[in-house]
């Protein structure tokens, strides 16, 4: 028998946006582990607001909802909220109602403002990690680098003496002759980033450095940090994570060629912390001797390399910690569904 194509809007419902999630979803431990630490750090969040004016939206929700917004890579917050309008799946994980209203992109944006520093970030990041501290070895461990793009464009990389060519009709900038360095110019838009290329060849772009520290038994995040992008950047930010490894047993750290130098290699020895880094023997010799290579555990820090890398990350900062944090909580999901 054919079912009828009625159309007529119901007037009410009955079913809840949790009941239409399924039990198995993988969100579901991610949603229970956030809930959790978002009760930790209510106290926080009540230093931030006052006691009295209109109720801005709950930061417990701001953040489940920034979150959503680094799973699903969602492009923008406008678009975050237009999914708000229809994905179920969203609602529940937010806290929202079937029929409750959803906040315009403009209010979004300013309520979130009052999160975006770094304590915030921190404080997540710190309490995902331990929740995570049972999977993660205190032995080995790998530093990686990479750009974070900022949100400023080559037209704005300006003279800081004011010079330069003007502005074309229409806003275009003609750089042919003229010679763009860090030391002379900045972005008008963004004064911290900088013009940076991490490969011969490249384009050049204004950028930020993130540098990450991951201990190789899972690939959780340990630490992470944010830069200037400069040539030494990498290396100077892997020293000040390697000091805060705790002191007590040997333990490797595990790099690409670009930590294979002579001060960096030294360093880490001084610090008894065996160097991993892979060899750059390109017109050069190496830094990293058999004293390191003939062991087994070498060749295991340089597979972990191949998984190190952090992509769709567009801001700096704040949200590279917390995308660290969402990072981590995927790979508690998966570990804790194995035991």
């Amino acid at each position: 028998m054919r079912g009828d194509d009625n159309q007529q809007e119901g007037i009410f419902s009955y079913i809840s946006p949790e009941k239409r999630v399924p039990a198995e979803h993988p969100l579901r431990p991610v949603r229970k582990i956030v809930d959790e630490i978002l009760k930790e750090m209510s106290p926080k969040f009540q230093k931030l607001y006052s006691d009295v004016g209109r109720p801005s939206i709950a930061p417990e929700r701001l953040l489940r909802s920034l979150l959503l917004q680094i799973f699903y890579s969602v492009r923008s917050e406008r678009m975050l909220i237009e999914q708000l309008q229809y994905n179920l799946l969203f609602r529940w994980f937010v806290g929202m109602e079937m029929d409750e209203a959803v906040w315009n992109h403009a209010v979004y944006s300013k309520n979130r403002e009052r999160l975006l520093n770094e304590e915030i970030a921190e404080s997540f990041f710190q309490r995902v990690l331990e929740r995570a501290r049972p999977y993660m070895s205190d032995e080995h461990f790998t530093v990686d680098g990479t750009l974070i793009e900022a949100w400023a464009s080559h037209k704005s990389f300006r003279p800081k003496d004011g010079t330069g060519k003007p502005p074309e009709p229409g806003g275009d900038v003609d750089f042919r002759g003229e010679k763009r360095k860090n030391q002379t110019h900045e972005s008008t838009t963004d004064p911290d980033a900088r013009l940076f290329t991490k490969s011969r060849g490249s384009e050049a772009k204004l950028s930020y450095m993130g540098h990450v520290l991951m201990e190789n038994r899972n690939g959780l995040l340990v630490q992470t940090f944010l830069t200037e992008a400069t040539g030494r950047a990498e290396r100077d930010a892997a020293m000040l994570m390697a000091e805060a490894i705790p002191p007590g047993k040997r333990v490797t750290l595990g790099g690409d060629k670009n930590y294979d130098t002579q001060e960096f290699v030294r360093e880490l020895r001084g610090m008894n912390i065996t160097p991993h880094v892979a060899q750059n023997t390109t017109n050069r010799r190496s830094a990293v001797d058999e004293r390191t290579t003939r062991h087994a555990g070498y060749e295991v820090s340089q597979r972990m390399l191949k998984k190190v890398k952090l992509r769709g990350i567009d801001k700096v900062g704040w949200l590279f910690t917390f995308t660290g944090a969402a990072y981590n909580l995927c790979r508690l999901r998966n570990l804790m569904a194995r035991t």
